[in-house]
């Protein structure tokens, strides 16, 4: 069903060690990669010029710039920011924009580093100290933002020059005066491989967020192997009515890169996948027919209810689309279901729904399921030029590592860190693990199995996989829980803290926990996951709700809004405590 798209299958080549080591490459060559993200700009300037390139929303419809409208102003900015001489990273402090796309661009066009930073830790006051230890780590010598009054109290923590593309309390310059006599064409000439284009953090779910150096090589290379395994973005030029932030390294390198590579057309989706945002993304993507579709679950799942209800949303989302692309999670299955048939209904053929897998470190993706596949969690197979190495961690899991060009060298200002990435080969060490789809088919390929840095041990000495419980049991609460963060390291049973969802957040406060009204609901689900599970490992046996959500100030929440379970667990010792009280009230014990 998926033919018109022109598919690759997999192919798959295996290597296994003496010492149990599994290494996976792809039976396809690499192709050539650009020199530098300007190159693309220059290309489709020249083929498409009136073609858009980017878009956002505008009153009822979109502020549009083309190829050759957008390299106009990129070559006006590089010249600005030459001459100015800049010292020292360029830090953007605000979301998606046209001006943010283009100051990034110009950056990149001359050689010059950017480092986009969430927005939240600029305007939400708890979060500021977030920004002031980013500031500390890049040393910027240039600060962006879209506006200087909400960004206000955030640009006058920097002593470095300031530029915002709306002024209203004269805090900074503007980025329409920024204008110089520089040599563009040199320092263009002067950018390769090699050149550092930006500085993207990591998650940080695990401990402070670490700036990965990302070069061009890093990003046009990915962009070459994602061509393979996806010919159809070469065939037909990729529209995306896209959301993803561009300090993650999705949505600024994979899918930005992605349109700009391919001489397609992105239209920035000014909505989120929250409640109060989904609104304006149903919105945007009933306005234009987009070939590609990224989002995380419950972004599908929200559009999935709103398409039942919209025949008109359903017919422009499917009426080009080749490529449905999910990420952040498993697609759930009953929502994999319904696109299909929606899909079938309303287009007669299907789109590719797939995942891929990868990390800031690797630019992003090294791993792509570009076969069709059956159903969700799959993420596929090794991309040309990617190196997978696979190695029995002790508890029965392949701990996944890889090399490659597209994969990173260093961090910013962290030779340590650095170090201690790679193994004595030089493979990244991801701290992720994998298994088959099915050991006898390589051609099948993996399936994420989790995080190694949050499994721990009972006191037992029994091995808990940590990531993939905390799936298990957020399916099993649905509603009633928001996100869960499973214990039990040295304890003697699994347990679990749970920020309660709309269903089951009201009750009385006690010291930071919540003796929920819902705990008669929640321990019914825990008794249901039970039966369906065997072995201490896999069942959770106790749970407190928690009264407070997590603090973005102290670290427990990252940019990506991802829980930092370590800094979480830290910060909440006493609450983990009380769970393993039985006599605690507002304990709920299975």
């Amino acid at each position: 069903m998926t033919a018109h798209l022109g598919l690759r299958p997999h192919k798959v080549l295996r290597e296994d060690r003496a010492d149990g080591t599994i290494l996976l490459r792809s039976g396809y060559d690499l192709p050539p990669a650009e020199r530098s993200t300007g190159v693309w700009l220059d290309r489709w300037a020249e083929a498409a010029p009136d073609r858009t390139f980017l878009a956002e929303r505008a009153g009822a419809g979109w502020r549009r710039l083309s190829f050759a409208q957008a390299r106009v102003e990129v070559r006006r900015i590089a010249g600005g920011l030459l001459a100015h001489g800049i010292d020292g990273p360029i830090l953007i402090l605000s979301g998606n924009s046209i001006d943010h796309a283009v100051l990034t661009l110009a950056a990149q066009y001359v050689g010059l580093v950017t480092m986009p930073v969430a927005a939240q830790y600029s305007l939400i006051p708890a979060a500021r100290a977030r920004l002031e230890y980013v500031r500390g780590l890049a040393r910027p010598g240039l600060v962006y933002a879209a506006d200087d009054d909400a960004f206000g109290p955030a640009l006058d923590l920097f002593d470095c020059p300031k530029l915002v593309s709306r002024v209203e309390t004269g805090r900074a310059g503007t980025l329409a005066d920024l204008r110089g006599a520089a040599d563009v064409d040199a320092a263009h000439a002067n950018v390769g491989p090699s050149t550092v284009a930006k500085l993207l953090l990591t998650s940080g779910s695990t401990s402070d967020p670490k700036a990965v150096v990302t070069t061009h090589g890093m990003m046009t290379t990915n962009q070459a192997q994602i061509a393979v395994g996806l010919p159809f973005v070469q065939a037909r030029p990729p529209v995306l009515v896209d959301w993803l932030p561009w300090n993650h390294v999705f949505g600024g390198s994979h899918n930005f890169n992605l349109v700009l590579a391919n001489g397609g057309s992105l239209y920035i989706d000014d909505g989120t996948p929250l409640p109060a945002m989904f609104g304006r993304t149903i919105e945007n993507l009933g306005l234009v027919p987009c070939t590609m579709s990224f989002n995380v679950p419950v972004g599908f799942a929200h559009l999935v209810k709103a398409m039942e209800a919209d025949a008109a949303l359903r017919e422009i989302y499917f009426r080009d689309l080749d490529m449905i692309f999910y990420a952040g999670a498993s697609l759930p299955q009953d929502v994999w279901s319904v696109l299909e048939r929606m899909a079938m209904e309303t287009a007669g053929r299907m789109p590719l729904i797939t995942s891929s897998w990868g990390l800031t470190e690797t630019a992003p993706a090294a791993l792509l399921q570009h076969e069709p596949a059956k159903g969700a969690g799959m993420v596929g197979v090794p991309l040309p030029g990617v190196t997978v190495k696979l190695v029995d961690d002790g508890s029965g899991r392949m701990d996944v590592r890889v090399a490659g060009q597209s994969i990173f060298q260093s961090y910013h200002q962290n030779a340590e860190k650095s170090v201690e990435a790679v193994d004595e080969e030089g493979f990244f060490i991801t701290g992720d693990a994998m298994r088959f789809t099915d050991p006898g088919d390589m051609s099948r390929g993996l399936v994420f199995d989790g995080r190694l840095s949050e499994d721990f041990k009972l006191s037992t000495g029994t091995w808990v996989q940590a990531a993939q419980l905390r799936l298990d049991m957020l399916a099993a609460l649905g509603p009633l829980a928001r996100d869960v963060v499973v214990c039990g390291a040295g304890r003697d049973h699994v347990g679990i803290l749970i920020f309660p969802g709309p269903d089951s957040a009201t009750g009385d406060v006690d010291q930071g926990a919540l003796r929920c009204a819902a705990s008669r609901d929640i321990r019914k689900s825990m008794e249901t996951h039970a039966k369906g599970t065997s072995g201490s490992a896999r069942t959770v046996v106790r749970a407190l709700v928690l009264a407070d959500p997590p603090d973005i100030g102290s670290g427990e929440v990252t940019a990506k809004g991802n829980i930092n379970f370590a800094k979480l667990l830290a910060r909440r010792a006493a609450l983990v405590d009380r769970l393993y009280d039985d006599a605690d009230p507002a304990s709920i014990l299975l």
